[in-house]
């Protein structure tokens, strides 16, 4: 090869190296519009939001003077209130699954006195039952199958508890150099379990601890360079493991593990010198919180860590970046992101849901389920410029299409027009995480 075609492939690699490194920089960040989850009752002060399920189901609790009430909410179905267990005043909702159990902790004071497990099933509330002996816990997740972890007793005999069939069992299992569970972060649907542990030959550094329920074998994920421990606090259905990395007990950076790539280093964002990642979801997106001076809640999309404040719209009245209060901690499989952030001066629980293009469709029927055509469907509001019709056909279905220009995390009404009929309701309102296909209406 002569020199003049060596330097022409030569200036081919170097420009598409220079291309991909600039496309890298150039990503197009994820767009996000923010919801207020709310209080529970009128006179509460402020609201946390703590994790959410795999399915869009989110947790927290509701502030008021002399107590908190532990709360779920889903888009379209808002806040609500789950009842105190007992007399215990302080009540928080830390997981729930897809079908809607809630697990958390009750005390009698707001930094924890006497704590209790607790579950809530359809709304009621029953204690968890605790290993022999033990009078005190908390459960922090709760899975698919109904089986919740946390832990029992406290200080430096607190440790890791299963509960699952009417029981609580201790977490005993330790790894080959012998490190053992102290807490319990959560559970996959699997049986996988990631908490805190501690190394009887160095305590004083944490340990990031990895328990399967199926082979009883327990792991730490290790250490980012320059540390010697971590904190495993979330996992994914596909094993990712979400904690922060340090030097013994020193401030740390998050990161992100699997068993196939072992422990990476989740870059922090603009601005912060440490961090923890609290929550990832099965496509390895991530969100924690990274600080300074500030709180600054975050997301990791496998590439790039982007501040939460920077992918929602500019004035909603929520502050994520110039307070100490906000925090992102959970992702669902659909990346909708929970966390708490400061609502016109006061930290509310937030829901972050991604805005893409969506479809829309559903049925138009008679009262004894004939389908109607040729009855004409209009989508409106929204950023929409103009109001969106579609036609139902033979059986009555309609559709709108994704180039409609209809969106995910944008409230529209949809209303049926038809001179033959008439519908009660003939509007319904529609705020969706994903692509629609029950959008009924049913003639009188």
């Amino acid at each position: 090869m002569n020199i003049r075609k060596v330097l022409v492939v030569l200036s081919v690699l170097l420009f598409s190296a220079a291309a991909f490194a600039q496309a890298k920089t150039n990503r197009v960040p994820p767009q996000y519009n923010i919801f207020d989850i709310g209080i529970v009752q009128g006179s509460d002060t402020a609201s946390q939001g703590f994790r959410i399920s795999p399915g869009n189901v989110a947790v927290g609790r509701s502030l008021r003077s002399g107590g908190s009430q532990a709360f779920s909410w889903t888009l379209n179905g808002g806040i609500s209130g789950l009842s105190n267990f007992g007399a215990m005043p302080y009540c928080v909702s830390n997981a729930a699954n897809d079908a809607g159990t809630v697990v958390g902790t009750c005390a009698t004071t707001v930094f924890g006195s006497g704590r209790l497990p607790v579950i809530w099933v359809n709304g009621v509330a029953s204690q968890l039952p605790l290993p022999s002996g033990e009078t005190i816990g908390d459960a922090n997740a709760v899975n698919s199958s109904g089986v919740a972890v946390g832990s029992a007793d406290g200080g430096s005999t607190q440790g890791a508890v299963i509960y699952s069939g009417g029981t609580g069992t201790w977490l005993s299992q330790t790894t080959n150099t012998g490190c053992f569970f102290r807490t319990a972060f959560d559970i996959n649907n699997s049986g996988r379990v990631v908490g805190f542990g501690v190394d009887p030959n160095n305590a004083a550094r944490n340990v990031g601890m990895v328990y399967d329920i199926g082979s009883q074998s327990a792991f730490e994920v290790g250490s980012l360079s320059g540390g010697n421990g971590a904190l495993a606090f979330g996992i994914s259905n596909a094993g990712h493991v979400v904690g922060s990395s340090m030097m013994n007990q020193g401030a740390g950076t998050p990161f992100i593990w699997t068993e196939a790539g072992g422990m990476t280093a989740i870059p922090l964002a603009t601005g912060t010198s440490q961090g923890s990642a609290r929550g990832v979801n099965s496509a390895g997106w991530a969100v924690g919180t990274d600080s300074s001076a500030f709180a600054i809640p975050f997301l990791y999309d496998g590439t790039q860590t982007y501040r939460l404040a920077d992918i929602i719209p500019s004035g909603t009245g929520w502050d994520l970046s110039t307070n100490t209060s906000s925090a992102a901690l959970g992702i669902s499989e659909d990346n909708v992101i929970v966390g708490t952030g400061v609502f016109n001066g006061a930290p509310h629980a937030f829901a972050m849901v991604p805005v893409k293009p969506i479809t829309v469709s559903g049925r138009v029927t008679t009262s004894s389920g004939t389908g109607i055509r040729n009855v004409i469907v209009v989508i409106s509001g929204g950023d929409l410029a103009a109001p969106v019709q579609a036609m139902s056909t033979g059986f009555g279905y309609f559709k709108f299409d994704l180039w409609q220009g209809v969106k995910s995390a944008t409230t529209y009404n949809v209303t049926v027009n038809s001179k033959r009929f008439t519908f009660t309701p003939s509007t319904q309102t529609l705020t969706a995480v994903n692509d629609v296909s029950d959008v009924n209406f049913v003639a009188d």
